[in-house]
């Protein structure tokens, strides 16, 4: 696929004032594997290239979900070093160092999202005693990431955030490194030891004051923490980062999938609408999105849960659709699959781009985190440079 005569073409594409580099298309993919794998359906196309998405070895450069879309929406290849087929396995001291890493750079395409946040306060709570270490190893990285190159900085970045897209997923997503191509790697080489990323597992044990291993202090609190961690920097741009990002926030005004996708997003518009007493549309939305996730045994019970909550009558959280919306979906549920209430969501989330929405641009809660994170902005970039 990343022959230069016979692979798919990668170009750099112009975007507003910005130039995207090393990136091809969804359709790119797709068109090539229907062309050189003798693969005549394009959905079975589509599959494959998912599947090989999901394993890291391509990604999407603007979202961190792990799939393949048949459209224009930009990929970039992973760099060897980081393929699953190294089967590596990363301790949590090398994604320790990442996030430490990207704090450090004041960039809003690198600020934390809520579940690294909250996976940066954990492993400072467990390698309290090396987290000192963890965090010179991160600032000499930073320090040598800044060096290079533009180009080549923003490329290498988004293919390290991609490698732990992969081995530390999203919350929700699938995690491709459970699967069988590490168990079968280490039954044919079973003395193999496990790959630091970042080359972390001997230096710090040859940075400990002693190879015995010590006894497991009492963990410390966050409070303590803050207070324990040379520099404290670390803690106060955490504690900036539990909040989402000025950038982010203004995301959400480009239209409600922009609030749909992003956890704290849905977070806010849910708490908006039940300021209102009218958040069973959202809850509907989401409950449905679930569904699709549930393992096929649990389908036909919780199916059964969502028509009682928001459709059957006297529901406690009745929901409004259109007759023949509602009609559809009782037919469906008679054999409940994921999709039973495929056209009661679409309807829902048409109701709720065309009114809820919109008033929740327009909302004082909206208005005032747009304010409250030019605040944060500004604390930030006063944290980091002190």
């Amino acid at each position: 696929m990343q022959d230069e005569k016979n692979g798919i073409p990668i170009r750099t594409v112009k975007s507003f004032l910005s130039k995207i580099p090393s990136v091809f298309s969804g359709s790119d993919i797709v068109q090539w594997l229907l062309k050189n794998l003798c693969i005549e359906d394009q959905v079975e196309a589509l599959h494959l290239g998912t599947l090989m998405a999901a394993h890291g070895y391509f990604f999407p450069i603007s979202d961190h979900v792990l799939t393949l879309k048949d459209d224009g929406t930009f990929y970039r290849f992973q760099t060897p070093y980081f393929w699953p087929s190294n089967c590596w396995e990363p301790e949590n001291t090398d994604y320790a160092v990442y996030l430490c890493k990207r704090t450090m750079q004041n960039k809003a395409r690198l600020e934390l999202a809520d579940y690294e946040a909250e996976s940066l306060a954990r492993l400072q709570r467990a390698f309290a005693r090396k987290w000192e270490f963890i965090f010179m190893q991160a600032e000499a990285q930073a320090k040598v990431d800044k060096k290079r190159d533009k180009i080549e900085r923003k490329i290498l970045d988004s293919q390290e955030r991609a490698f732990w897209d992969v081995h530390r997923p999203v919350p929700g997503c699938v995690n491709t490194t459970e699967v069988d191509i590490k168990k079968s790697s280490r039954m044919k080489n079973p003395h193999k030891t496990r790959k630091s990323v970042y080359g972390l597992q001997n230096d710090i044990r040859s940075h400990s004051p002693t190879h015995t291993p010590a006894p497991e202090a009492k963990q410390p609190t966050e409070e303590e923490l803050r207070e324990q961690v040379t520099p404290d920097r670390i803690g106060r741009v955490f504690e900036f980062n539990k909040e989402p990002g000025q950038t982010r926030v203004r995301r959400w005004g480009f239209g409600i999938d922009e609030v749909l996708k992003d956890p704290v997003g849905r977070e806010q518009f849910l708490k908006f609408l039940e300021s209102e007493f009218s958040s069973e549309n959202l809850r509907f939305w989401l409950a449905v999105q679930e569904l699709k996730r549930r393992p096929i045994r649990e389908v036909p019970t919780r199916v059964q849960e969502i028509w009682e909550e928001f459709l059957a009558p006297g529901a406690p959280s009745a929901i409004n659709v259109d007759s023949k919306s509602y009609d559809k979906t009782t037919q469906n549920i008679k054999d409940p699959g994921r999709y039973a209430f495929e056209d009661a969501q679409e309807h829902i989330y048409k109701l709720m781009k065309s009114d809820s929405y919109s008033r929740f641009i327009r909302s004082s809660a909206y208005q005032e985190l747009l304010q409250a994170k030019k605040k944060v902005k500004y604390l930030k970039q006063f944290d980091v440079q002190s």
